[in-house]
């Protein structure tokens, strides 16, 4: 089959994988599941892997099928798999969890000490198709298409889980800022519109994205460019500031916001990466803010989006893209030139 694979670590996104033929998966343990890609979504997270960001967190041998967020349809199952059958129509958690250490025994699917990242550790699904396991697949509903609802695997699970947890200190009134509408920041805006009754401010620098985040219901949109946010959100929210930031972004220029515009005990939640924090000590104490961090989220947050998504109460903007368009894919979010998510379909 063939397979977009990583070779060595780049700068350079157009040429940056390269199409091999190599052996399709095959069933290894009586729990695995062998599923046909039909949607891979394509993650700035991609990106940031092709440029080696993430060596010095996991190990990582190459070349490597990147891809991790797929969806797809069941093709072969282990003898002891029960909960899906060939031909069910599944989207993949990205993380391949023992579900035997304390981590696993408490729910918590990205602590596993045992893990396995498509994509990111393991081949993942930029390829005909993908090795996972049966504790990493949720059954979609009839009528989802896996191609839209892919990038979903890990865009929409982290800004779900990211969400969730701010939800946790949003009361009705309260203020939310959700910085980026990208490719998560758009999920992550219905998240917060579907499970709490907060005001939403919506930052981005791209006139198409503001209007993306008119459309889903934010109350406000704010352009950084030409607004001082710091002043534009003290008169939103009459001077108290926000409970809770979304930061898609995660850029320097946007950590450093926090002191100015999170409410007093508010959080600002990091999602978005390659950025740093350099805030006083005392501006966390004099405030009592505290920055957040996320990493994707727990497989049973992925049923839960997966049931909003059932509900409509979140959609997701996606373009799509054939393998052979890869690169011109890893081009494309490198310039901030897609909006929503770009799905590749193997």
């Amino acid at each position: 089959m063939l397979a977009a694979r990583l070779h060595s670590y780049t700068d350079e996104m157009g040429d940056a994988l390269s199409l091999d033929e190599i052996d399709r998966p095959t069933i290894g343990a009586s729990d695995d599941v062998v599923v046909e890609v039909e949607g891979a979504g394509w993650c700035q997270t991609d990106n940031h892997i092709i440029e080696g960001m993430w060596t010095a967190y996991v190990e990582q041998d190459l070349p490597m099928t990147l891809g991790h967020e797929n969806a797809g349809t069941i093709v072969e199952v282990g003898e002891e798999v029960s909960l899906v059958e060939e031909g069910d129509r599944v989207i993949c958690h990205p993380v391949q969890t023992c579900g035997i250490c304390r981590p696993c025994r408490l729910g918590e699917t990205m602590y596993c000490e045992n893990q396995s990242f498509n994509g990111l550790t393991t081949d993942g699904g930029f390829a005909g198709e993908l090795l996972t396991s049966e504790r990493s697949v949720v059954p979609l509903p009839d009528g989802v298409d896996p191609v839209d609802i892919a990038p979903h695997a890990d865009a929409g699970i982290t800004a779900y889980h990211a969400a969730k947890k701010a939800v946790e200190g949003l009361n009705p009134g309260d203020f939310a800022v959700v910085i980026g509408v990208g490719g998560l920041g758009h999920i992550g805006l219905q998240c917060l519109n579907a499970m709490s009754a907060a005001e939403i401010v919506a930052v981005d620098v791209k006139q198409s994205a503001r209007g993306l985040a008119d459309d889903l219901g934010a109350h406000y949109t704010l352009n950084p460019e030409r607004q001082d946010i710091p002043n534009e959100l003290n008169n939103i929210t009459d001077g108290t500031g926000a409970a809770q930031v979304l930061d898609f972004v995660g850029a320097d220029e946007t950590t450093s916001l926090a002191p100015e515009i999170c409410a007093v005990g508010g959080d600002h939640h990091i999602i978005g990466y390659g950025g740093h924090i350099h805030e006083p000590a005392q501006a966390l104490v004099d405030g009592e803010f505290a920055y957040q961090g996320n990493i994707v989220g727990r497989y049973t947050e992925l049923q839960e989006l997966v049931a909003l998504i059932e509900r409509d109460e979140v959609t997701l903007h996606t373009d799509r893209y054939e393998l052979a368009e890869i690169n011109d894919v890893a081009k494309k979010l490198e310039r901030g030139e897609v909006d929503g998510r770009a799905v590749i379909t193997p």
